[in-house]
């Protein structure tokens, strides 16, 4: 108290009027007799609040005990015996169970095993101690100024924490009113006016003057939490707040406007993120490969639906699993891009395979990206097949035209011959016959090679066939009608629709 009255925060002539009898309580590392006495009743009544049955302190818990400084006193031993209760694990408190920095052997703390503050805190205790708590010479002594040592009084020795700033709005705010209230008050107590009067204004005064002391706080404050709601707004990615009121003439005004225009960036932004997130998400959907991500573990985190078809499992039953157990543990080695044989359920054959790295939540993730390069094969042996028929049809035709040509010209001839009157012998009828049925058969080969060769490039130029949804029943009654020899019925059955290529027919 004597401390306090010096550095100015108690009033002297209260602290002459309380201190009428001083009792001096000793440090407790001055009276070391009682900390047995003291740690044993903390024991007894901290093992009964927390259950535990604990008999008492081990000999290096003791001899610890003993040997700290305790600069806190009987309320640092009551934590350190509280401490010490709730961590030991058997029927005695070790020395460890305490949590007490180690002493030197005079009982006073090692400077290397403070801290900063501790030893700011002990220096200022001892300089205090040694004059008597007269703050101006332990300055004085510490080489620091008197508001400095106010300043380290209120951080360290005294453990007090600076005001807040509602309380210190409250104190100015009481601070500029108490000035023109005081002075009213000695005109209106020196002036000549009955009691009654004198007291029903005082009364006016002191409510006027809180009145807006305590108005001032309130509206000041109130705007500060307004603020803060919304700034834990957007904190909490809620970006529908808005602050009413926010006008460019006053400065909470601009503070308004400043955190709404926050907020709608936010909002755009969050926006933006959620549309390319979805048109991520589709993409990875509905594009043709198999794509996959695995973690640092090589567990599974992400799978399209190309890659669901090609493992021939959902989504749910893929996720965390490993590649080994998947049967991708090859992709996650070799060269970054390169093909390879593979054979999945979904599928098997060559596949071109490329691997990629990124970050994810701070922590390295591989990207797998599968391509069935079998049907880019097939496809690309379809096309070389139709351009082979093409030319194969066009060099045949070729050929076959003047063959077919000279055969007709020759069988006419042949006839002509054979109906003149100069080879109407047997032998000659015989040869002129068996010419005529070769040559026949010559123009008839030819004529139906060039009609297959017609047709099959015609299949070639067909296009590639799509798959389009049909009806069961409509397809089984159009198949019905090619048997035309018995008479065949068909049952009505449930409506069933599968994909394969539609046949123009007429519908049942």
């Amino acid at each position: 108290m004597n401390a306090e009255a010096a550095a100015g925060r108690f009033r002297q002539d209260l602290l002459f009027r309380l201190n009428t009898i001083e009792i001096h309580i000793p440090p407790l590392r001055d009276r070391r007799e009682d900390v047995d006495l003291l740690a044993q009743h903390f024991l007894h009544g901290y093992s009964q609040r927390y259950r535990k049955s604990i008999s008492g302190f081990d000999t290096a818990a003791i001899k610890a005990l003993h040997e700290h400084a305790w600069p806190g006193n009987v309320r640092e031993l009551d934590h350190a015996v509280e401490r010490g209760v709730l961590l030991s694990p058997g029927p005695s408190v070790r020395a460890a169970d305490l949590g007490l920095r180690a002493q030197a052997a005079g009982g006073t703390a090692k400077l290397e095993e403070m801290s900063l503050d501790e030893v700011e805190r002990y220096l200022i205790q001892r300089t205090l101690a040694r004059h008597e708590g007269n703050v101006s010479q332990a300055a004085k002594v510490l080489g620091l100024s008197r508001s400095a040592m106010y300043r380290r009084l209120q951080k360290t020795w005294f453990g007090m924490r600076p005001l807040s700033y509602d309380r210190r709005l409250q104190l100015l705010a009481l601070a500029a009113g108490f000035p023109g209230s005081f002075i009213a008050m000695i005109l209106l107590w020196h002036g000549n006016y009955s009691s009654g009067t004198v007291w029903t204004l005082a009364f006016l005064i002191f409510s006027l003057w809180l009145g807006f002391a305590f108005s001032l706080r309130h509206r000041v404050v109130f705007s500060l939490q307004t603020l803060s709601n919304l700034l834990a707004a957007l904190r909490e990615e809620d970006f529908s707040l808005r602050a009413r009121g926010a006008r460019s003439d006053d400065a909470m005004g601009e503070v308004m406007i400043e955190v709404n225009a926050l907020s709608e960036v936010l909002r755009q932004q969050r926006l933006g993120a959620l549309e390319a997130n979805a048109l991520l998400r589709t993409v990875m959907e509905e594009i043709d490969l198999a794509v996959f991500t695995f973690d640092n573990n090589c567990k599974l985190r992400l799978v399209n639906r190309a890659g669901e078809r090609l493992l021939g499992r959902p989504e749910g039953r893929l996720l965390g699993f490993t590649a080994e157990e998947l049967g991708l543990a090859a992709c996650l080695e070799g060269e970054a891009a390169h093909t390879m044989e593979l054979a999945f359920p979904g599928g098997s054959g060559r596949w071109g395979l490329r691997r990629g790295t990124f970050r994810q939540g701070g922590l390295p993730h591989h990207l797998v990206v599968l391509s069935d390069l079998s049907r880019t094969l097939r496809d690309e042996e379809r096309k070389a097949w139709q351009r082979l028929i093409r030319v194969l049809g066009h060099e045949l035709n070729n050929s076959l035209a003047p063959i077919q040509s000279v055969a007709q010209g020759l069988e006419s001839g042949l006839l002509n011959a054979a109906k003149s009157s100069e080879l109407q012998s047997e032998a000659s009828a015989s040869i002129l016959d068996d010419l005529r049925q070769g040559l026949g058969i010559i123009r008839s080969r030819t004529e139906a090679l060039g009609r297959f060769m017609a047709a099959y490039a015609q299949l070639a130029r067909l296009p590639q066939p799509k798959l389009l949804p049909i009806n069961v029943t409509e397809w089984i009654c159009r198949t019905v009608k090619l048997e035309t020899r018995v008479k065949v019925s068909v049952d009505k059955g449930p409506d069933v629709v599968i994909s394969r290529r539609r046949i123009n027919s007429s519908s049942c």
